[in-house]
């Protein structure tokens, strides 16, 4: 898979009510990247939590579910 790079946070939630597959995990947050090099993507969030504006990179993919973190 490809790296999507980097972007902001365009809007973000806390999942607390999971599916199934993700009950595990919760709470999790999910985000909407809009990427440096254009469009968007739902991602999570991995490490400290993300408001909306904040600078993200990618991090990796976790069974084809890429995780981006909070830019230092």
């Amino acid at each position: 898979m490809e790296n999507p790079g980097s972007g902001n946070v365009y809007t973000e939630t806390v999942i607390f009510a999971a599916p199934e597959v993700f009950v595990a995990d919760a709470p999790y947050q999910l985000a909407i990247i809009t990427l440096d090099q254009g469009g968007r993507l739902t991602a999570r969030i991995d490490g400290d939590r993300v408001a909306i504006g904040d600078a993200v990179d990618f991090a990796e993919y976790r069974n084809g579910i890429p995780f981006f973190r909070k830019r230092s």
